[in-house]
């Protein structure tokens, strides 16, 4: 698979780090003033490249600093010929220091300045409204600005974040800006990634405003962002390898009526690697299983006592996909629970362990979406998408367990408060069954020697590309689809043999 996605940067902040990053700069010789110039030199030609024929920009400024982007991009457009107004949204003359300056320079070189009074948006419209310090909700006049732009069916650029955006969690404050075009300056933020931002932030481009490396590589950062480059390795296979070297999966799944989640979870661990695979299913299941993959052993399972004759030989686990909560599935997993082996519990088996029926084992992954990691804290799923990172973080912290919270910007959490994000991924992902597919291929990097956290963010990231590339087609995606998908990406970038 072609890599196209753009080149940025691993490390993601938040505000805060961002902003105190940003102060270190300036202590270290750098003037405000500077980076802002740099901030419009790396926005206006962005700007114009994605609309090259476009001749006309409506800037609406704020108050801060991110105005004052605004007010130079505007001086650079006008330079180059294009028509440009600026709606000041809120008093000019309660700009300071920088901003100020920025829009002094801006009237001086000709720019027109009106004061926002709900005037038709043109051309290209450039969001200098808010930028990363919002916290609270978005409030007036800025609310009535940013329906404006979401109204105007103009293309719409944004400086440094969409504004009403939270540059920490991707929750949307209230109301936040749609832009099809981000240009955001020095560290990536963490927010452009998940939550609300994939349908927010547009194309995202980023330039570190020619920081200080040193100063950069100093400043801690709140999450990575996995991509082809910094996946955690799976070893190549000597020549003389054997099955017995890559781990046996247990997969327990598959109530009446069921059987096809855990089927897929089987199919998905064999075809990642997984030395031998093992199937315990109701005995309905076990006739379509072995006619669809004969290599898997699969085995009627009626009772616990049956379960834990194959848990002794596993090397991993995973539970869950269509256990269901009758008394069989809540039997199955207080084996499974007790067993002490490295486990991938999801579905199902996180509905239990969100009940109080179970305990997770040391060693453990869940793979939560929203909706179970709701259930998992005892908060609403609304609670848990208004700050993804935080409940990933507090998952893992409450389980001792690595946590895969599903979703846009699909985040892996370790119980020391390790973040790891991946951007990949497509909307025809929306559909059943991809969810047994992660959890089987997790279980079968475990197998093959993996640790629990490395094992859970090369699944996730091998799961969301393989999805991103079939989703090109359209919609239509079956979770089935993907299994082959991620065989062939794994190969190609992690190959079998040197």
């Amino acid at each position: 698979m072609v890599d196209t996605k753009p080149q940025l940067p691993d490390a993601l902040y938040d505000a805060a780090q961002v902003r105190d990053l940003d102060a270190r700069l300036i202590a270290a010789g750098t003037p405000g003033m500077e980076l802002m110039q740099r901030a419009a030199h790396a926005t206006w030609p962005a700007v114009r490249r994605r609309w090259p024929d476009a001749g006309t920009l409506t800037v609406l400024a704020g108050r801060g600093n991110n105005a004052g982007d605004g007010y130079l991009i505007a001086s650079l457009a006008l330079k180059a010929g294009w028509q440009v107004q600026v709606l000041a949204v809120g008093d000019a003359d309660a700009l300071a220091g920088d901003a100020a300056a920025a829009h002094a320079q801006a009237v001086s070189q000709g720019v027109k300045v009106e004061r926002w009074a709900g005037q038709p948006l043109t051309g290209i419209v450039l969001d200098a409204l808010l930028g990363t310090g919002l916290s609270g909700d978005v409030r007036q006049p800025y609310l009535e600005a940013i329906e404006a732009i979401n109204a105007c069916n103009a293309p719409v650029a944004a400086v440094d974040i969409p504004s009403g955006l939270s540059a920490d969690t991707g929750r949307t404050l209230g109301i936040a800006v749609r832009a099809d075009l981000t240009v955001t300056f020095i560290g990536l933020k963490l927010g452009l990634f998940t939550g609300d931002a994939a349908d927010l932030v547009g194309e995202l481009v980023f330039d570190d405003l020619q920081a200080d490396p040193a100063i950069v590589s100093e400043t801690p950062t709140s999450a990575v962002r996995l991509n082809s480059s910094n996946l955690p390795h799976l070893a190549p296979r000597p020549r003389t390898a054997h099955k017995g070297q890559y781990g046996r999966v247990l997969v327990v799944g598959g109530d009446h009526g069921f059987g096809g989640a855990s089927l897929l979870s089987a199919e998905s661990a064999l075809r990642s690697g997984a030395g031998m695979v093992t199937l315990a299913t109701r005995a309905e299941h076990v006739s379509a299983a072995l006619a669809r993959f004969p290599e898997v052993m699969s085995a009627a399972i009626s009772s616990a006592n049956q379960l834990r004759a194959l848990i002794e030989p596993a090397s991993v686990l995973v539970i869950g996909p269509g256990l269901g909560k009758a008394s069989w599935g809540r039997s199955l997993l207080s084996a499974a629970a007790s067993a002490d082996l490295p486990q991938v519990w999801d579905a199902d088996a996180l509905n239990q362990l969100a009940e109080g029926l179970a305990s997770l084992p040391k060693d453990s992954v869940i793979t939560p979406h929203p909706g179970e990691a709701a259930r998992l804290l005892g908060i609403s799923t609304k609670d848990v998408q208004a700050d993804r990172p935080a409940a990933a973080r507090a998952l893992a912290k409450k389980f001792n367990a690595v946590c895969v919270l599903k979703g846009t910007g699909s985040l892996i959490a370790d119980a020391d408060g390790a973040l790891v994000l991946c951007d990949r991924g497509h909307p025809a992902m929306a559909t059943g069954g991809l969810g047994d597919v992660l959890a089987g291929l997790i279980g079968a990097m475990m197998a093959q020697k993996m640790k629990p956290f490395d094992a859970a963010c090369l699944g996730v990231w091998l799961h969301a590309s393989a999805g991103e590339q079939l989703g090109k087609i359209g919609r239509g995606l079956a979770a089935s689809d993907v299994i082959p998908a991620i065989r062939l990406l794994l190969e190609e970038q992690q190959p079998c043999l040197h």
